[in-house]
């Protein structure tokens, strides 16, 4: 069955990997990107190795909650529904450590931008057939500051990354208990997979980034995956696993999610 995906940051990496293997098999495969020229390069590129014309894609730079708006405004005008929507888009390192609303930009790339694109999507995501989130967490988390969410206060590159990646698996579990009819399933894809944000961050990788795109694919459509949710998939291990403590805490979820509706 043809689905309706929606792949975020696809331009580049185990989301440009994962949206050919999905458009290879004949789905309609959404990208997003930050450039509008490299956005329609890609488009073109997989079209053309997937001999698949379904292939479009949205416009937005994910540290400015304007531009998810206003892209996801324009997704709602265009799809008639979504059946998987995958989270892919991720920063570590960024010349600009803080978006220009002061927000330090791990948090809002990896964390408030797909929380606020998911918000906005959610009456399309409900029209889906076995509907399916895919949030892209790591294996690097670590509890969340209030106060750097905020940004109240300054955090090392590492630091920042890991935090907003455990803040994205703590909201992966909420929206799971929120949306029954919704599976959402939090994946770490593997650490240190041969992508340009590795490379930028650690100059060095331990796998390929095929790894990665292999279990988005797989969690994304496969049957085996169907109706599992509020899961934390690590890919390291190969199986689904325990995420970090504060993922399971009700109180610690809460705090976060009230911080994080005061901010968007």
């Amino acid at each position: 069955m043809q689905k309706t995906i929606l792949i975020t940051g696809s331009t580049d990496g185990i989301g440009k990997l994962t949206a050919t293997k999905l458009a290879s098999d004949g789905h309609a495969v959404y990208l997003h990107g930050r450039s509008p020229e490299k956005l329609t390069a890609t488009i073109s590129e997989i079209k053309k190795v997937s001999k698949n014309e379904i292939i479009d894609g949205f416009v937005a730079d994910l540290s400015d909650q304007d531009a998810v708006e206003k892209m996801t405004e324009q997704i709602n005008m265009d799809l008639p529904q979504i059946d998987v929507l995958i989270n892919n888009a991720g920063i570590f390192k960024s010349p600009a450590s803080h978006n220009g609303k002061g927000l330090d930009i791990r948090f809002a790339v990896n964390y408030l931008a797909p929380f606020l694109l998911t918000k906005n999507l959610i009456p399309l995501i409900k029209k889906g057939t076995d509907p399916r989130i895919i949030n892209l967490s790591s294996a690097a988390q670590s509890s969340v500051s209030g106060d750097a969410l905020c940004s109240a206060v300054n955090l090392s590159d590492q630091e920042a990354y890991a935090q907003s990646k455990l803040a994205l698996t703590m909201w992966s579990f909420h929206l799971a208990e929120i949306l029954p009819n919704i599976a959402v399933i939090a994946v770490n894809p593997g650490s240190l997979l041969n992508t340009k944000m590795v490379a930028q961050a650690y100059g060095r990788s331990w796998a390929s980034a095929d790894k990665g795109a292999d279990i988005l694919y797989d969690l994304a459509v496969l049957e085996d995956y169907k109706g599992i949710t509020g899961r934390y998939f690590d890919n390291d291990q190969g199986h689904f696993a325990q995420a970090h403590p504060d993922a399971y805490s009700e109180i610690k979820i809460d705090q976060l999610i009230r911080i994080t509706r005061n901010l968007i």
